[in-house]
């Protein structure tokens, strides 16, 4: 054998492939009080598309993220402790965007503030995001995406939260320390996380917002949520929900938020959606530009 191309021999973490149990995430579904203020703000604003083929009437909207979405039923406001995390592609015409819609959001608790290669904002109604630039070792190939949830926790929840997503759920975690505060990363889906992040402030009263996930063994974790009285809804064959995140050991709730669970049979498992550029505009238009690129293109 020769032993210089044998030493050449590339190595792999092949555990960096996993994806773990939670095979997508869907979505984050927060109550919205007027509907054409949420328009203005995630669709004029933020540039992102409203589903066109599902849900199109005033009483809730679909709004695409790449291969995830925001759902916005009406009714009293619900903010998510905690950020939803966003990629595009072109921040600068996320900003101008901003700008232009600010005037019609007077009075709400929309802000945004640029610092280099992330966009912080916040929704009329308090909820917050952060939208980043594209980054390939971060996000991989995303252009347009919602790579993560950010959920705020209890001082100590982390490490039982980190047991129940693995024991329960038999998902990819792990756990690691940032600024001082301990996080739990769980894997949902090829490129989007679940991260539990400790408060060192007091939580807001959950107020019934939820995100939607799909598992690969569904039957599996539906039996050992069973087991632990978690299951709240038996929505139907192909979905169920729970809403307590506990302790495996001692059954102690840890957090709260609402998982609507589906399986890979249900009819919208990784259903593709519609994502337009928002930058061509009729004033602006480029003919069969209309689709925006959600990854990046192989090299």
């Amino acid at each position: 054998m020769n032993q210089t191309a044998s030493a050449a021999k590339p190595v792999f973490d092949r555990s960096t492939e996993d994806i773990g149990n939670i095979v997508e995430f869907g979505h984050v579904n927060v109550r919205v009080p007027d509907q054409q203020q949420a328009i203005i703000f995630y669709v004029m604003g933020l540039g992102l598309t409203r589903d066109p083929y599902l849900v199109t009437g005033v009483d809730n909207a679909w709004i695409n993220v790449g291969t995830c979405q925001f759902h916005l039923p009406v009714g009293p406001a619900q903010v998510l402790r905690g950020v939803t995390g966003l990629v595009m592609a072109d921040l600068d015409a996320l900003v101008a965007r901003l700008s232009a819609v600010a005037h019609r959001l007077q009075g709400t608790q929309f802000a945004f503030e640029r610092a280099g290669d992330l966009v912080s904002v916040t929704c009329p109604w308090g909820n917050r995001l952060r939208v980043h630039a594209p980054d390939a070792a971060r996000f991989g190939p995303v252009v347009l995406g919602m790579p993560y949830v950010q959920i705020d926790v209890a001082h100590g929840a982390v490490p039982g939260i980190a047991r129940f997503y693995k024991e329960v759920l038999h998902a990819r975690v792990s756990t690691f320390r940032e600024d001082g505060v301990d996080n739990a990363w769980v894997a949902a889906g090829l490129g989007e996380s679940l991260v539990f992040r400790e408060s060192k402030h007091p939580l807001s009263p959950y107020d019934g917002h939820h995100v939607q996930i799909a598992v690969a063994d569904f039957s599996g974790v539906h039996g050992r949520l069973l087991a632990l009285g978690l299951v709240t809804e038996e929505s139907n064959q192909s979905q169920y929900r729970f809403q307590d995140i506990v302790d495996p050991a001692s059954g102690t709730v840890l957090a709260r938020l609402e998982h609507e669970v589906r399986s890979m049979r249900h009819p919208m498992f990784a259903r593709q959606l519609l994502n337009r550029d928002p930058t061509i505009t009729n004033n602006r238009y480029a003919g069969g530009h209309e689709a925006a690129m959600w990854r990046m293109q192989p090299q």
